[in-house]
C-alpha cells in the first residue's frame, strides 16, 4: 500500500517515519503516512510566518476563486472522499456523502463570502474638528493560523478552518486528528492545485504530544481548536496572549413540549442521538419533556430507536456505526453501568460488542451521572420528565455545557422565550440541537466554548479590524 505524503509548505514531503491508519468497524488497513520530523514541521511554521504578508496582500479573486476550485475539485471526487471518510472513521456511507456535500458548500460560501469581504467607510465630520475627514475600516488577518481539527467530522470540520483562513488571506497550519489524517491530507492534494502561494498552507499529521509546541509558537498568533473542554482550555491557558478560538463539547438537549408534534420529535431525536454514533457535539444526549405527553413520547421513541439499523458503516443501510475505537466504545459503557449502578433503568440498548455500542435510552438517570452532567461522545440519550416550560428551560441551563438546544414546540412565544432563556450558542426550534448549517454563526458558551465558526464569523474571529484616517477632503 502507498504511503501518502503530507503537505509542507504547498508541497508533498515525506518524513522519517510512518503510521497505519485503521478501519474501526473491523481494523482492517485503511492507509499509511509520513509523519514530519521536528525538522519539517519547523520549516512549516516559517513557510507561513515567511509568506504572512503576500497573503494578506493577494487580491480577492485569487482567494475566491481558489476556494471555488477547491469546492468544484471535491464534488468531482465526493466518492472517494466519502469512502475514505467511512474507511478511516468509520462513519455510514450514508453520513459520509452527507459530509461531503456540506464541504462542497462551505467552501463555495467562503468564495462567496470573500468576494463580498470589504472595508467600509465613515464619515467623520460630525463634529467640528473633524471637518475633511474620513475613515476607511478594513479586516487585517492577525496572523497565520494552527488549525487542530477532530477525528468526528475529518473534512468539513478541517474545512471550516481553512476556508475562512485562506478567504482572509492567512496562512494555514493544520494538524488533523491522528485517528482520521487520510481525508485532511487528501484535501491538501487539491489546495495544492489552486494558485496559492507556497508556504499558505501545510497539512502536519503529527502526534498529540507535538501539538503543544506548535500551540506556543508565535509565529502561529491565532489558534482555532475543536475538540474537548479540557483539552480546548488548557490550550487557551497555555498561550493567553494568543487569539484563540475554541469549539469545544457540549451535552445537547432536545425539549419536547405539550404541544409539539411527537412523532416527529420521536424521529429526530431517535435518529440525531445517534447520528455519527453519537460522535458529534450537538448530538442529542438529554431528552427534556413535558409531564403530559411523557408516556406518549416514550411510546413513540423506543420503536423509532430499535428501527435504526446499526452495522457496517460501508453498508448503505446503516444509519448507526462504531465508534472511532474500543476504547471510546469502553468508555461509554462504563459511564452507562455507572448510571445503571446509581438508579437508572436502561429501556433500550445498553450493550457494546467491539467498537459498536448499541443506540441507547436510560430513565432515572441520577443527576449527578457522568452521562447526565458531561459530554458521552456516545449513541446513549437520557429521559427527564418535567412539570412545565419553566422546569424544562431550566434543565436545560442546568448544565456547564451551552453549545445548541432543540425546542419541540408549535408556540412562537414558547420558541422566543426560549430564545431569550436558554443559555447556549445556537436554540433549534421544531427539530433536534443537531442542526447545524454551514454558512450559520456557529459555538457555544459556558464550557463549549469561544468564538464562532461558520463562514463569516470564523473570517470575523481570524482578522482585526484596522482603521485609515484621511484627512482635508472635500465631502
Amino acid at each position: 500500500m502507498d504511503v501518502r505524503t503530507f503537505w509542507l509548505a504547498g508541497r508533498p514531503a515525506t518524513g522519517d517515519s510512518e503510521l497505519t491508519v485503521t478501519n474501526p468497524h473491523d481494523g482492517r488497513e485503511v492507509g499509511r503516512h509520513s509523519v514530519p520530523t521536528d525538522a519539517q514541521v519547523e520549516e512549516a511554521v516559517a513557510a507561513a510566518h515567511a509568506v504572512a504578508a503576500e497573503a494578506a496582500a493577494l487580491p480577492v479573486h485569487v482567494r475566491a476563486e481558489a476556494l471555488a476550485h477547491i469546492s468544484r475539485r471535491i464534488a468531482e471526487r465526493a466518492e472517494e472522499i466519502a469512502q475514505l471518510i467511512t474507511a478511516e472513521n468509520g462513519k455510514p456511507i450514508f453520513w459520509a456523502r452527507g459530509e461531503v456535500s456540506r464541504a462542497i458548500a462551505t467552501f463555495r460560501f467562503a468564495a462567496e463570502e470573500t468576494r463580498r469581504w470589504s472595508g467600509e467607510v465613515q464619515r467623520l465630520d460630525t463634529e467640528p474638528t473633524a471637518t475633511g475627514r474620513l475613515a476607511y475600516v478594513s479586516r487585517v488577518p492577525h496572523g497565520p493560523v494552527l488549525a487542530i481539527t477532530p477525528f468526528n467530522f475529518p473534512l468539513n470540520l478541517v474545512v471550516h478552518k481553512v476556508a475562512p483562513a485562506i478567504a482572509v488571506g492567512a496562512p494555514v497550519v493544520v494538524k488533523p486528528a491522528p485517528a482520521t489524517p487520510l481525508t485532511a491530507l487528501l484535501l491538501g492534494e487539491l489546495l495544492a492545485e489552486t494558485d496559492l502561494p507556497e508556504g499558505m498552507f501545510s497539512v502536519l499529521p503529527v502526534a498529540n504530544e507535538r501539538a503543544s509546541a506548535l500551540v506556543q509558537d508565535p509565529r502561529l498568533p491565532v489558534v482555532s481548536f475543536t475538540g474537548s473542554a479540557p483539552v480546548g482550555y488548557a490550550i487557551a491557558d497555555q498561550v493567553p496572549r494568543k487569539h484563540v478560538t475554541l469549539e469545544l463539547g457540549g451535552n445537547a438537549a432536545a425539549v419536547v413540549l405539550a404541544d409539539a408534534d411527537l412523532d416527529w420529535a420521536a424521529q429526530r431525536i431517535a435518529l440525531y442521538s445517534n447520528y455519527q454514533a453519537g460522535q458529534s457535539c450537538i448530538a442529542v444526549q438529554r431528552v427534556i419533556v413535558e409531564q403530559p405527553v411523557y408516556d406518549a413520547f416514550v411510546e413513540r421513541l423506543l420503536p423509532a430507536v430499535g428501527s435504526l439499523v446499526t452495522g457496517d458503516p460501508a453498508d448503505e443501510k446503516t444509519q448507526v456505526g462504531p465508534l472511532v475505537s474500543e476504547a471510546a466504545a469502553e468508555r461509554v459503557e462504563q459511564w452507562v453501568q455507572e448510571a445503571v449502578a446509581a438508579g437508572a433503568r436502561v429501556l433500550a440498548g445498553g450493550t457494546r460488542e467491539g467498537t459498536t455500542f448499541a443506540p441507547t435510552v436510560l430513565a432515572d438517570v441520577p443527576h449527578d451521572a457522568k452521562v447526565a452532567c458531561e459530554e458521552v461522545f456516545g449513541p446513549v440519550m437520557l429521559l427527564q420528565p418535567v412539570a412545565s416550560v419553566d422546569e424544562a428551560y431550566a434543565a436545560v441551563n442546568d448544565s456547564k455545557y451551552g453549545l445548541q438546544a432543540g425546542v419541540f414546540t408549535r408556540s412562537l412565544d414558547a420558541a422566543f422565550r426560549a430564545n431569550r432563556e436558554l443559555n447556549v450558542g445556537g436554540v433549534i426550534i421544531g427539530d433536534a440541537p443537531s442542526y447545524r448549517a454551514d454558512q450559520m454563526p456557529y459555538g457555544g458558551v459556558k464550557d463549549s466554548g469561544i468564538g464562532r465558526e461558520g463562514l463569516h464569523s470564523a473570517m470575523t474571529d481570524y482578522t482585526y479590524e484596522k482603521v485609515m484616517v484621511m484627512t482635508g477632503l472635500s465631502l
